[in-house]
């Protein structure tokens, strides 16, 4: 991983964990990163940051319609 160093002002009342959780949400909002590596960035499991990052203005379902779309076809290819 590389190394970033971000300075803050004094008053910017933002702990390192809230710091790192809003660049792996937008990061992961903007189709940046997988939801593991942004878990992995912010220093959580998947799950801890999937219950997370909602807080971030952040949705789950950060896919385009046309994703959804190509899975359902690709999904009517399967019988149980």
């Amino acid at each position: 991983m590389k190394t970033l160093m971000v300075t803050i002002p004094e008053t910017f009342e933002l702990d390192d964990k809230e710091a790192l959780m809003a660049i792996a949400s937008q990061l992961y909002s903007k189709g940046k990163l997988s939801v593991g590596q942004a878990a992995e960035l912010a220093g959580l499991s998947k799950g801890t940051f999937l219950e997370t990052f909602g807080g971030f203005g952040v949705s789950v379902l950060n896919h385009p319609a046309s994703d959804l779309d190509r899975d359902i076809e690709h999904a009517k290819g399967y019988h149980i």
